[in-house]
């Protein structure tokens, strides 16, 4: 594994621990808006691991609003009790670029249940094919994750299924140039390395909808073999 890898590899695995520490002190819960849960898990990742700095906008989405890819900018919801609610943060550990997005669901309703199920495990598919192609572009792999949500009975959410990550500041990824993300449009060979020699790194995202019964769950993590 070369130091770069090592690097992102050490950032997630803190990000995981931030996660869970999220799930123990129980701060997804009924009664809280958006952006109060943001604020709490804000506070907490300070309190961790004194982190001030987020390389993209720390995102909290319950109900409807989980339907909204990262662009959009919706209404702050308050939290309900039977729920979804999906995090995604983009903390940065010693310069060190981490995004970890996970789904949670309050309540027993059986279809949000299903949802978050399938999203982890379209992740685990997802990054199984990947890594069984020895060369394989970001417009395939979109494509493949797109039949994963078709195949799993739901719409995927997003424009996109991942993009570069890397060192703090990386150069600033152009939304023009498709080249750095997992999108429709990339046709470069993924494994391609870098202008400078260098592997890149990818983050992969599963984002899948329902718009009948407006729900959406959402699972981010390093594109790997070894998961974190």
């Amino acid at each position: 594994m070369s130091n770069a890898l090592q690097q992102l590899v050490e950032a997630e695995q803190k990000a995981a621990h931030l996660f869970r520490e999220i799930e123990r002190r129980n701060l997804i819960c009924p009664g809280k808006t958006e952006r109060e849960i943001n604020q709490l898990v804000y506070n907490l990742a300070f309190e961790l691991f004194g982190i001030k700095k987020y390389w993209h906008k720390r995102i909290v989405r319950s109900g409807e609003n989980t339907l909204f890819p990262y662009d959009e900018n919706p209404k702050n919801l308050l939290v309900k009790t039977d729920d979804i609610v999906f995090l995604d943060f983009g903390p940065i550990f010693e310069d060190w670029e981490a995004d970890y997005g996970r789904t949670y669901v309050l309540g027993e309703d059986p279809l949000k249940h299903k949802l978050a199920s399938d999203i982890e495990t379209a992740w685990q598919e997802a990054n199984s094919f990947f890594h069984s192609q020895k060369e394989i572009s970001g417009a395939t792999l979109y494509q493949y994750c797109q039949d994963l949500a078709s195949a799993k009975g739901w719409e995927f959410g997003g424009p996109i299924a991942g993009h570069l990550i890397g060192h703090f500041p990386h150069e600033k990824l152009d939304q023009e140039d498709k080249t750095n993300y997992i999108h429709p449009e990339n046709h470069l060979d993924m494994n391609a390395p870098n202008q400078k020699g260098e592997i890149r790194q990818w983050i992969l995202e599963i984002h899948f909808v329902d718009r009948t019964q407006k729900i959406g769950g959402f699972f981010e993590q390093l594109l790997i073999q070894m998961i974190t």
